[in-house]
């Protein structure tokens, strides 16, 4: 009983740093949207469509 207490309590740990982090990582995400559209106009779609280029501009330099 106390065993299975423990592992428990170990799990719940693990996944409350888990969420910590994750939402850590979306705020600033979020501030750095922002941030890039107030500062530059830069648009999400824009950031987006950026990101999505990276495979296709690595393929192409590489070879």
């Amino acid at each position: 009983m106390i065993a299975t207490l423990l592992v428990a309590w170990i799990v719940f740990t693990i996944l409350v740093k888990a969420m910590k982090t994750t939402a850590n990582t979306a705020f600033i995400v979020a501030v750095s949207i922002v941030l890039l559209e107030a500062g530059f106009g830069i648009s999400p779609p824009d950031i987006w469509n950026s990101v999505m280029s990276l495979p296709k501009s690595t393929q192409t330099s590489n070879q």
